[in-house]
């Protein structure tokens, strides 16, 4: 009989520790995160930019190499990227004089999110 409280007193020890462990997180506890790097055609040539997440949020959309025309490209350059980070959506207004080259940054982002292997709706 002592033998027996004994072994039942172990595994209630054991199933308590088990319990008090690191419990490692799950794929998509904490979400993706990471700099990806994603190419679409602009209206002169390639825009190449680079997506930062951190726990699947978009912390920094950057172009990186484009060949646009310089001042007529100039706005979409600089809001668009802004706009995707601070909407954390693809679904942005394009600039009129730049249509092209704003395309090509959210189809280019879209790309850099796709490599990353997120959730697409979430930004869709």
């Amino acid at each position: 009989m002592k033998k027996l409280v004994n072994i039942l007193a172990s595994a209630a020890m054991v199933f308590a520790l088990v319990g008090c462990g690191d419990s490692k997180p799950t794929q998509g506890s904490t979400g993706i995160s990471g700099t990806f790097e994603g190419t679409a055609k602009g209206h002169v040539g390639d825009v190449k930019v680079a997506v930062t997440l951190e726990n699947d949020k978009i912390t920094n959309v950057e172009v990186k190499e484009q060949e646009e025309t310089v001042g007529v490209s100039d706005d979409a350059l600089e809001t668009v990227p802004k706009e995707i980070r601070d909407k954390q959506s693809l679904k942005v207004d394009t600039v009129a004089s730049a249509t092209d080259t704003s395309n090509a940054i959210i189809e280019a982002t879209k790309a850099a999110l796709q490599s990353s292997g997120v959730d697409m709706a979430k930004f869709e």
